[in-house]
C-alpha cells in the first residue's frame, strides 16, 4: 500500500507540471512558431497532414511497430516500472543521435527527421505498452497508444480532455474495437497541428547552422522526456485503476 501511495503521489506531482503554465520561453517560441507557419504555404501543411496521417495509420492498421517484446504479463507496478525507465533510457539515446545527426546535415536532413522522430516516438511507446502488459495485438491497445501520443503534445486545453480519457479507459475503450469507429471520429488537422506547434521551435533551430547537432539532439532528448514521462505515468495510472 505504501509503494502504492508513492506512485499516487509521483503522479499528482507529474499532473501538475504537466498542467503548469506556459513560461516566457514557451510563449515566445509559440509566437515565433505561428508566425512562420502562417509563411508556409498550404501545400507544405498538407505534406506534413499526410505525413502524420500515414505514420499513425501505420500504427494503427500495420504491424511495422508490433514489439518483439512478448507481454510482461504478471509484472508487478514496481518492476514494470524499472523495465520502462531501462526503455526510455535506451530510445532518448537514439532519438537523441538521430535528432544530432539530421541536424549536422541542415535544413534537408533536418525534414527527414520529423517523421523519423515520430517513428521512434511510435516504436517505444509500442514496446511500453507490452512492458506494463498490455498487447498491442488488439486495435483498442493501440488506439490507446495513440490518445497518450496525443496528450503528451497537445495545448492545455486537450491535454485535459485527453486525461481524463486516459483515465476512464477502462469505459471509454469500448468505442475503439473497431478500425472504423476510431477512423471516423479522427482529426487528422488538429492532430498535425497541435503536435506542430508544440515541437516547432526545438526544431526550428536544430534548422541554424553551425549548432544544428546540439540543437538536434537538445530538441529530440527533451521531446522524448516529454513522451516518456507521459506515457510512463498514463499506463501507471491505468495499472492502478484495475489493482494492480
Amino acid at each position: 500500500m505504501n509503494d502504492e501511495h508513492k506512485v499516487y503521489r509521483e503522479i499528482v506531482a507529474w499532473e501538475r507540471q504537466f498542467f503548469k503554465p506556459p513560461g516566457w520561453l514557451e510563449k515566445a517560441s509559440k509566437t515565433i512558431g505561428k508566425r512562420i507557419n502562417d509563411l508556409i504555404p498550404p501545400k507544405i501543411h498538407n505534406v506534413i497532414t499526410t505525413t502524420i496521417k500515414s505514420i499513425v495509420r501505420t500504427a494503427l492498421f500495420g504491424a511495422e511497430y508490433t514489439p518483439q517484446r512478448q507481454v510482461k504479463r504478471g509484472l508487478s507496478l514496481e518492476h514494470a516500472d524499472q523495465e520502462a525507465k531501462r526503455l526510455f533510457s535506451l530510445y532518448q539515446k537514439i532519438a537523441t543521435a538521430e535528432g544530432a545527426g539530421t541536424g549536422a546535415g541542415g535544413i534537408a536532413l533536418s525534414i527527414v527527421d520529423f517523421p523519423a522522430l515520430i517513428a521512434i516516438k511510435m516504436k517505444f511507446l509500442f514496446e511500453l505498452a507490452h512492458v506494463y502488459g498490455y498487447d498491442t495485438k488488439h486495435f483498442s491497445e493501440r488506439v490507446f497508444i495513440l490518445k497518450v501520443f496525443q496528450m503528451a503534445f497537445s495545448g492545455a486545453q486537450q491535454r485535459a480532455k485527453l486525461l481524463n480519457t486516459v483515465k476512464r479507459w477502462d469505459t471509454e475503450k469500448g468505442q475503439y474495437l473497431s478500425e472504423e469507429g476510431y477512423s471516423k471520429n479522427m482529426d487528422w488537422e488538429t492532430f498535425q497541428k497541435e503536435y506542430r506547434d508544440s515541437i516547432d521551435f526545438r526544431k526550428m533551430l536544430q534548422m541554424v547552422p553551425g549548432i544544428g547537432a546540439a540543437a538536434g539532439a537538445w530538441a529530440n532528448y527533451t521531446i522524448l522526456e516529454e513522451l516518456g514521462e507521459a506515457a510512463m505515468n498514463a499506463y501507471r495510472l491505468r495499472r492502478l485503476s484495475e489493482g494492480q
